[in-house]
């Protein structure tokens, strides 16, 4: 079962280098996702050419019936999700269908489209799901992922159009209970939508937010100190460094502040980068606003 989760992955050596195809060729498999019997080799076929065809999104989308056939595939999963009932061969396609909607996410020309066409909400019911089998958790990652080339664009459209729907939540409930990789990209989706003033005032406009955001962040930082991972730990501190620019926010981390946060094992480690922004952050907190360290 292969995906593409660009956000917070890392390359995969000795995987069979597939070579470039013809554009002929990947036209010729866009009209066979229409083919009840070719889509499957379809799905497969069209993601192992997706980095080499950077504008596959338009051809994907401009393409009569694709859209709404990579859609009936997705929806065509939902009884299975409940009670738990899926097999290898149907999300394997599933996780490839996603795979191609996250090139739409990511496409500049595609992404507003996207949006209007309220696709991400499609995802939804994945990221809904408990299983921790390997299958929901493929769907759940790859359905992040979506999500996580949604938010890279570091476009306001997009967190505006997050913030009517219930990715916060969602993304919330996967930090506690997913796998180290699904942490991984929900705390940097939610890192990306702190990150824009929009979705920073939405989560701090109520104590209810606020408190069910921090209290999940705090909860991350207890489950590093066994184990640290430095690169949850990046998303986490960026996601606090944002929170403490926010006055009311500022306020709740001071009295809830994890005291883990400070432990030499988490500290050591961080990366330069991360460690001075936890500095800032701790800065912010006691100063409220950043003092640069006196040089030694």
């Amino acid at each position: 079962m292969k995906s593409s989760i660009d956000i917070g992955s890392e390359p995969k050596t000795g995987e069979k280098v597939v070579p470039k195809a013809d554009l002929s060729v990947i036209i010729q498999l866009i009209e066979d996702i229409k083919i009840p019997a070719k889509r499957d080799a379809a799905f497969s076929g069209l993601c192992q050419q997706k980095e080499y065809y950077p504008d596959l999104a338009l051809y994907l989308w401009h393409s009569v019936g694709t859209i709404a056939a990579l859609l009936q595939e997705i929806i065509s999963l939902y009884p299975h999700l409940s009670p738990p009932n899926l097999t290898a061969t149907a999300t394997n396609n599933v996780c490839n269908v996603l795979t191609l909607l996250q090139s739409l996410a990511a496409h500049n020309e595609t992404r507003s489209l996207f949006l209007n066409a309220h696709i991400p909400l499609f995802l939804y019911p994945f990221l809904n799901t408990i299983s921790k089998s390997k299958s929901f958790e493929y769907l759940r990652l790859t359905s992040l992922g979506v999500i996580g080339s949604l938010v890279k664009a570091d476009d306001a459209t997009v967190i505006k159009f997050l913030l009517q729907t219930e990715i916060i939540p969602l993304c919330l409930r996967i930090m506690e209970r997913g796998s180290d990789l699904s942490k991984i990209v929900a705390t940097f989706i939610l890192q990306k939508i702190i990150s824009n003033s929009e979705g920073l005032n939405y989560i701090c406009e109520t104590a209810e937010r606020f408190f069910a955001v921090s209290t999940v962040l705090n909860t991350l930082v207890k489950q590093q100190i066994k184990s640290p991972n430095s690169r949850l730990l990046k998303h986490i501190i960026r996601c606090y460094l944002k929170l403490a620019e926010n006055g009311r926010a500022n306020a709740g981390l001071k009295d809830n502040f994890p005291e883990e946060l400070r432990d030499s094992i988490i500290l050591h480690s961080l990366d330069e980068q991360t460690r001075h922004q936890y500095e800032q952050f701790i800065s912010l907190l006691t100063n409220g606003r950043y003092v640069a360290p006196s040089p030694k």
